[in-house]
C-alpha cells in the first residue's frame, strides 16, 4: 500500500533521484541527453529541494510505499497574487496506471482548497502527461517558449477550474 504524505528532509536524497530519473526518461528524447542531464542535476539536487521545502509558499508531498521507498512526488508553489502553479508531478514507472499520479494530484488540490484554479506547464511533446492531465480537467490556455532553459522548445499552460464548496 502506498500513502501520500508531506515531504520531509529524510526524503530529499530519494525525491532527488526519483526525479533524476523521471528527467531523464521523459524529456532526453525531447531536449537531448545531455541537456537533460544538466538541468536535472542544478535543479534536483538535494541541497536545491531542501531549499525548496523551506519555502512556506511551496507544499511538496511523497508518494511513500509499505516499505519505506518512495514511489512519486508531487510540489506546487503559490505566488504572491495567490495564484498556484503545479511545478511537478513524477512517478516511477513501475507505478504508471495505479493511480499513484491521481493520488498525489489530488493531495495538492486538496492542499490549496479554495482557489479559484491551478496552472501546470508542461514540455510539448511530453505527451503521456499532456494526455494525464487533459484527462483531469486541465485545458491549455497557453503556448509559448519553455521556462525550462531549454531553447527552441515550446511548453503548453495547462489551467484547471476549481469548483467552489
Amino acid at each position: 500500500m502506498t500513502r501520500i504524505r508531506a515531504m520531509t528532509r529524510n526524503d530529499l536524497a530519494d525525491v532527488s533521484r526519483l526525479l533524476g530519473q523521471s528527467w531523464r526518461r521523459t524529456y532526453a528524447p525531447i531536449m537531448g541527453d545531455e541537456t537533460v542531464a544538466r538541468l536535472s542535476d542544478e535543479r534536483h539536487a538535494p541541497e536545491r529541494l531542501a531549499t525548496e521545502l523551506d519555502d512556506e509558499d511551496k507544499m511538496s508531498f511523497v508518494a511513500e510505499r509499505a516499505d519505506g521507498s518512495i514511489a512519486g512526488y508531487a510540489m506546487a508553489a503559490m505566488d504572491a497574487k495567490g495564484d498556484v502553479m503545479l511545478e511537478r508531478l513524477h512517478i516511477e514507472p513501475q507505478a504508471f496506471g495505479s493511480g499513484l499520479a491521481v493520488d498525489l494530484l489530488h493531495a495538492v488540490l486538496a492542499a490549496h482548497a479554495g482557489i479559484p484554479s491551478i496552472a501546470l506547464e508542461v514540455i510539448e511533446g511530453n505527451d503521456r502527461a499532456i494526455a494525464f492531465y487533459r484527462k483531469h480537467g486541465f485545458e491549455v490556455v497557453e503556448r509559448r517558449k519553455a521556462a525550462h532553459g531549454v531553447g527552441g522548445h515550446a511548453s503548453l499552460i495547462m489551467r484547471h477550474m476549481l469548483p467552489r464548496a
